[in-house]
Formats: C-alpha cells, structure tokens, sequence
C-alpha cells in the first residue's frame, strides 16, 4: 500500500512515517514537504519526498499528482501559531490546504485520515472531561486565536465533503509530547521550562499524551476505515492523563534541573501578565510565544476523554512519566541549543 504523509516534518507526521516504516515493511512511504529538509529528519526512514506548499496553490497540481499516486492520505500538515495574528496565513494552510487536498481526495476516490485537534471541540470540566459529543459551548468557549480558529474552518471543510461522498475519518489529539520534535512544537514548552525558573505555571490543564501513541492511534483509524470497520465521517479524540499545567511544569522541571514551578497563576497574575504580554506585543514585529491569546488558552481546562478510542481502535497511551523521560532527553540531546539556562526568572 502506497502511504502519503503530509507534514512529514512535524512531530505527528514525522512519527507516523517512523511507526510506519518500522511496523509495515511492505507499505511505500510519501511525505510531503514544503521543501527538502535538513538531515537528520528522516534518516532511518526509507520515504519518498514530494515538494508542495499547502499555502500556495501554485503547487497543487503536483499535490494531485501525488495524491491520485498514493493508496491513502493522512493529512497531517499544519500551521500552529497560538496568537491573534497570521490568521489569514493559517486560513491558507488549515483551511485552504485542507480543502485543496479534500477535493483532490473525492476526485481521484482516496481515503482520507484527518488530523485534527482537540482545540477545536468543546473544553472539559475538571469533573467532567469532554468527548466527541460533548456540545461546542458547553463549558463556555475556547479562545479565538489563529491557530483554533483555522483549525475549526479546516475541520467544516472535512466534515462537507464527508456528506459529498469523501471516505474519512478524523483523529483529534491531545497536547502531545514525544521524541522527533524537530521544529520544535510542543517541545519548546519543554525547552522554556529548561531555561529559566518560572515560579507561576499557567492555570489551567491539558491532556498529555504520547506522540508514539497517537500515531498508533491514527493508524488503526486509517485500517478500520479502509477494511470497512469504521464509518466515514467518524472522529476520535486520542488524547491521555488528564493534568494541570501545573503539574506538568512540575514534572518537566525536575527532569530538567530547573526551579520547580511553586503555584499555578491566579486572576490578579493572569491579568498583569496578559497586559505585560500585550506591552510587548505592541512594540514586536513578530508575535512570540508569550501573548494574550496563548495565556487565555493555558488558563482553560483542556481535559478530554478518549473512551471512543479505547472501545473502537485499541487506542491506549504510555504512563505520562515516560513520555516526559523521553522527550525532555530528545530535546535536550537533539536540540541542546533550546535548553541552556539563562540564569533568570520568569514570572
């Protein structure tokens, strides 16, 4: 079977190829990329790579190319940018990119397995965890950043075209963690903890999960879907242990070496630090990491349940310890770089 992986080079992509490559010899491997990456990306992985800019339709037509070549699709590409602005550069990629490969898919009859993210469902309760039914609104709104803002266009655009007659199914993951995070993505929440002793962690929680595991996960969604066991148009959230952000800190922290985290922020810290965030952002260029719309979305209660998962795929995630063990050691040993103290404090 003839595999596409687009966004080959981010951390879910990257790690199915690799779960692929190791587990089922006989499947041929495509991934698409914006262009030829740096070594070591894909060493050890014997895959074919195809050059295509999910914003930039000027590449379609290899894109179409590519897709009427491959068997299956797993649409894993996208753009995170977790802050009020490049809205309409992750419109072009996880919503138009979405629908060029969509499109593509229904004419030349392709399954598609769609990553999507638990960013674009309802939020949980620290009592009751969300599910894929729990109704968008129901514990009040996820912040309307870029990056959920897109997502959500990317996932409609799935959704239509299911009822046009495309075979799909769509995998939301958790906040994931794991080796072969090469941009970084979630790793550089990894990486700020390394730095610097930041006595206030964020106030709210997220479900960490294993990148190893999620990519199983997406990978039994895309059998079932191609033997019959799975009706097109069903979702699945892959999520883990649901945990504060404070305990995760915690736990990054005392892998790292750095201060321990010594409370999560409350209204009053919240507050300044949206306004010393918003200071800054006003005189950059460029928004960073540190702005109003990533501090609202930390302070809200990411919880998921991934019982559909369990039930329907198999799904089942690694004791959240061990990823930790084993994505702080990448980080630090591939990207020393991002982890050197700066002998301050953030607050």
């Amino acid at each position: 079977m003839q595999i596409l992986v687009t966004g080959g080079t981010g951390l879910l992509g990257n790690t199915i190829l690799r779960t692929l490559a190791e587990q089922r010899s006989g499947d041929l491997l495509t991934a698409l990329v914006r262009r030829q990456p740096r070594q070591p990306i894909f060493d050890g992985v014997d895959v074919k790579l195809v050059e295509a800019d999910l914003a930039d339709p000027s590449t379609y037509q290899a894109l179409d190319e590519t897709i009427a070549a491959a068997d299956v699709v797993i649409h894993s590409a996208a753009m995170i940018h977790i802050g009020w602005r490049l809205l309409e550069e992750s419109m072009a990629v996880n919503r138009d990119g979405t629908a060029a490969i969509v499109e593509s898919c229904l004419h030349h009859g392709k399954p598609l397995v769609h990553i999507g993210t638990v960013d674009t469902l309802a939020l949980g309760t620290r009592r009751a965890p969300a599910n894929e039914t729990t109704p968008v609104a129901a514990n009040g709104n996820k912040t309307p950043c870029s990056y959920v803002v897109s997502k959500r266009a990317g996932l409609e655009v799935v959704r239509r075209a299911v009822v046009r007659g495309l075979r799909c199914v769509v995998a939301h993951p958790g906040f994931m963690l794991g080796p072969w995070d090469w941009k970084p993505s979630s790793g550089r929440m990894i990486a700020e903890v390394a730095r610097q002793w930041t006595p206030v962690a964020p106030s709210g929680g997220c479900s960490v999960c294993d990148s190893r595991d999620v990519a199983q996960g997406t990978i039994a969604a895309m059998d079932g879907l191609i033997d019959g066991r799975i009706e097109s148009g069903r979702e699945f959230i892959l999520a883990g242990e649901n945990w504060t952000y404070f305990e995760l800190w915690r736990e990054i922290a005392e892998r790292t070496g750095t201060g321990k985290p010594i409370m999560p922020a409350g209204p009053g810290q919240l507050w300044l630090a949206e306004v010393v965030s918003g200071l800054i952002a006003n005189f950059r260029e460029k928004e960073g990491d540190f702005n109003t719309a990533a501090l609202e979305l930390a302070s809200l209660w990411h919880w998921y349940d991934s019982s559909r998962a369990r039930s329907e795929l198999g799904y089942r995630w690694r004791d959240p310890h061990r990823t930790l063990d084993d994505a702080v050691q990448w980080v630090q040993t591939r990207l020393p770089e991002l982890t050197q103290p700066t002998n301050s404090a953030t607050f």
